[in-house]
């Protein structure tokens, strides 16, 4: 291999080779080498359509397909020398293709620019991310669609302010992550439909007076069409910031999923048991069992946020067309995506994995007057009270089952008559927590024949 250290690839503009720290705030091949295979596709279709055009000749284009192959084989060999001083992995790339094959090396740029190199590039590499993570939130959906299955009736209190609210069954509350998820995928699905335009050919930024065939290009490279402005196409990475945008909505959902685990796995709760597999111990307390999958999970948040701010401070100031600013683009999405793919396996893993605790859940859902709302309800219904007056009378009842320690269904019917004298033996039907989530009919809601419903219909839609 010949000396790559000195970059030739500027022509005879610079004399002088750069300074060592300019060299080093330069180049991008520490992390766009990422960028690899999406380069060399992206070569191997340029070459193809400039020997279709007649820009280049036949034998060129198989000398520069055959040398692509080449390199691609040793960079996933682990036998390439990147260098710092060819900058970034197009360079490199070219620089390695020049030693193989020699002169038709030179004729691949002809016809554009790294600019329209590198928007390509990263489209093809946050395209494939996206695909991953659909992949990666399907298989977590499936996981608690399971989970979900197993538990449809199983009750469980409902929480607001982390205050018991109304019984709920498991397999609801499980199935709203799955909503969740769903709505995820949408919006990466939305976000794929609108980066997949191909940006090659928009040149440096003015686009090229060579005859080329950028719907050839943009074909081969799986794009629906080619980028209808050449400055739009080297200048914008909207479609980054959708991926970062929607990684970050997902995170939260990651992270929310992730604390009501922490919550429920604790000593105090019980609702589930993590597996020893997503699990750790203390150095010093024996009897310790910590979350710290999920905590971890919850933490990734902060990641993905900052990458997403960094990258929208990066984009807000530029003018048209490329800045060198967009260098700075690449660590934040690679470090979000690899973010996002880890927490995804990790929070499939756990929910797989772990146990609900069906007497402890329905337990809790029994405490915390948690039928107080099917007590006003019932007032409503079998006494005509108007909304408001039930529910203060149910206040009333819950300050006295308060006042005796009690519940709802403990107190004698003379005690609820004491509050209200229309209140019959009727009453006791609706206070019982199974009671309670049998009745909530309405769609979307939380009765088991309804969770059974969704999971159906998730379960048609995943296939």
């Amino acid at each position: 291999m010949t000396d790559r250290t000195q970059n030739a690839m500027w022509g005879g503009r610079f004399a002088a080779g750069p300074d060592a720290i300019m060299e080093a705030i330069n180049a991008s091949i520490g992390f766009d080498r990422r960028l690899y295979a999406q380069d060399i596709a992206g070569s191997h279709a340029h070459a193809a359509m400039l020997a279709a055009t007649g820009i280049i000749s036949d034998s060129d284009a198989a000398a520069i397909r055959e040398g692509l192959l080449t390199v691609l084989s040793e960079i996933e060999a682990g036998k390439f020398e990147f260098s710092t001083a060819l900058e970034d992995i197009h360079m490199n790339v070219e620089a390695r293709l020049k030693e193989i094959i020699g002169e038709p090396a030179g004729r691949l740029h002809t016809a554009r620019s790294r600019n329209d190199q590198v928007a390509t590039d990263f489209r093809l590499w946050v395209r494939d991310q996206v695909d991953a993570a659909i992949i990666g939130l399907t298989a977590l959906q499936r996981a608690l669609i399971a989970q979900a299955e197993a538990g449809a009736d199983w009750v469980m209190p409902g929480f607001t302010h982390l205050q018991t609210a109304q019984p709920v069954t498991w397999g609801h509350h499980v199935m709203a992550y799955v909503e969740m998820f769903g709505r995820d995928i949408g919006r990466f699905a939305d976000a794929r439909a609108r980066m997949n335009e191909c940006p090659l050919g928009a040149a440096a930024l003015a686009g090229t007076s060579f005859p080329i065939d950028r719907q050839m290009t943009a074909e081969a490279l799986g794009f629906d069409r080619p980028m209808a402005n050449s400055l739009d196409a080297v200048s914008d990475r909207d479609f980054a910031l959708e991926f970062l945008s929607a990684s970050a909505i997902c995170a939260v959902h990651l992270s929310r999923f992730a604390e009501e685990l922490v919550i429920w796995s604790s000593a105090q709760f019980r609702f589930v048991t993590l597996s020893d597999r997503f699990s750790t111990g203390s150095s010093i307390m024996p009897q310790k069992k910590n979350p710290d999958a999920a905590e971890l999970i919850r933490a990734k948040i902060g990641r993905i946020l900052g990458a997403t701010v960094a990258l929208f401070t990066v984009m807000k100031g530029l003018p048209l067309a490329y800045s060198k600013d967009m260098q700075e683009d690449k660590e934040q999405v690679f470090d979000a995506a690899d973010t996002l793919m880890l927490a995804l396996a990790a929070m499939e893993g756990m929910v797989r994995d772990m146990t609900a605790n069906r007497t402890n859940l329905e337990r809790a859902a029994a405490s915390g007057f948690s039928t107080a709302t099917d007590l006003a309800d019932w007032l409503v219904r079998a006494l005509g009270l108007p909304f408001r007056e039930a529910h203060h009378v149910t206040g009333s009842l819950v300050a006295l089952a308060e006042k005796k320690g009690c519940d709802l269904p403990d107190l004698s019917l003379p005690e609820m008559t004491s509050v209200h004298a229309g209140i019959t033996q009727e009453v006791y039907s609706v206070l019982g927590v199974r009671n309670s989530v049998g009745s909530r009919q309405s769609y979307g809601g939380t009765a088991p024949e309804q969770v059974r419903a969704q999971i159906a219909r998730w379960r048609e839609r995943l296939g």
